[in-house]
């Protein structure tokens, strides 16, 4: 049965997250019901990773077998087709080998986080940001994200129902930008690892808008990491201004579209 990786791009208001469920929608039950217009039968795609709920994605890697060869093109438009009107493209297509695994080959996850600086309430940007209306200091939240940076135990930025095995991550970059659009001021928080825990990347964000606000010290971001303990953690950030920005592969499977 070939295999296909497709790369996704979704907009994660309407669904429950990434992964399937009975009764409510998801991005992965929305694809599946298109495979099955082009291939009747049951379909189980997998996906690098699992987005939670009103979490977007630029790029989500999964993919998918087939019972006969399909044109990566071809193969795209007809998904793309019959995912109208759910708020989810393909964006990429490319056959892999047999043993491909959108999860297992990948080395990193790239993550986006928005966090629109402005008072009046967003417009064009209304559930893709998060709108936060102090101004918040770009360097110190920098100063504050270095000491997240390297192998650690993330057991404060952690989500309390993460099925993980360890706490032990390695947080490869944790970048600050400052972004301005005509919209207003937007910070932009780039996280890279090749794995994370649940609520990880909103756990960090939400303790650095807290540093970027001035209510903690960069340190205390070094405090919460040592403390081990959720309850060290601060405010949550919400799912809407986080997205899956990319995947990494040994070799990167859309390259040579």
């Amino acid at each position: 049965m070939p295999r296909y990786a497709l790369k996704i791009e979704y907009h994660g208001a309407p669904f429950v997250g990434w992964q399937r469920q009975t009764d409510h929608p998801s991005v992965q039950g929305a694809i599946e019901a298109a495979l099955a217009k082009l291939q009747p039968g049951t379909h189980k795609i997998s996906a690098a990773g699992r987005t939670d709920a009103g979490v977007h994605a630029l790029a989500q890697v999964a993919h998918c077998d087939m019972r006969r060869e399909w044109t990566p093109f071809r193969l795209s438009e007809a998904l793309n087709f019959h995912l109208k009107p759910e708020p989810v493209a393909i964006i990429g297509c490319a056959r892999v080998a047999d043993d491909w695994h959108a999860r297992f080959s990948a080395t990193e996850r790239r993550y986006l986080f928005r966090i629109l600086q402005r008072r009046p309430p967003a417009t064009l940007c209304a559930g893709l940001v998060w709108q936060v209306p102090q101004p918040l200091d770009i360097a110190a939240m920098q100063e504050g994200a270095n000491k997240l940076l390297g192998h650690h135990d993330f057991t404060t930025f952690r989500s309390t129902i993460c099925q993980a095995k360890s706490p032990m991550k390695t947080v490869d970059a944790l970048e600050i930008r400052e972004v301005h659009e005509v919209w207003g001021r937007e910070i932009h928080v780039h996280v890279r690892a090749r794995s994370f825990l649940h609520n990880q990347v909103r756990s960090f964000v939400g303790s650095l808008e807290r540093v970027g606000a001035g209510s903690w010290s960069p340190d205390d971001i070094r405090h919460a990491l040592e403390a081990r303990d959720r309850a060290a953690c601060g405010p949550v950030s919400p799912p809407y201004g986080l997205y899956l920005a990319g995947v990494g592969y040994p070799e990167d499977p859309f390259a040579q579209e």
